[in-house]
């Protein structure tokens, strides 16, 4: 059977951290598409079928915590994987609610990839001709 590479979209407003994730997201194997609001990303979701999504919480529009919650990807049964730099514990309480898992940033090596592996699997997948 042919393979292909799942696809992760990765978004944060920072692109600094779009490009390190993109890097990190392609070294372990996924394919990735960025974006830098998560407005963006909805405006594809429908079409890009993405496996995974990874998501910073604080973006400069609509949060990665809403956008895990948007209908679009709730109707998709897309796994969010959600990424921030603050700690807090509500915070923290909500994503374990609604998103795959929850990362507090620095992230130490290997947990997003670890996280994205628990949420869709490894970063090929079999596909039926």
């Amino acid at each position: 059977m042919p393979s292909v590479r799942k696809l992760v979209a990765v978004i944060d407003d920072d692109a600094s951290m779009r490009r390190a994730l993109d890097r990190q997201m392609r070294a372990a194997g996924f394919r990735c598409e960025l974006f830098s609001s998560a407005e963006d990303f909805l405006a594809v979701a429908g079409e890009l079928h993405a496996d995974c999504i990874v998501s910073d919480i604080n973006l400069g529009g609509m949060s990665g915590l809403e956008l895990a919650m948007h209908p679009t990807v709730v109707g998709l049964n897309v796994p969010t994987v959600l990424i921030t730099g603050q700690h807090d514990a509500l915070l923290e309480e909500r994503a374990q609610v609604i998103a795959a898992a929850l990362l507090l940033k620095p992230i130490p090596p290997g947990k997003l990839l670890e996280a994205i592996i628990d949420a869709v699997g490894p970063p090929l997948a079999e596909i039926d001709d």
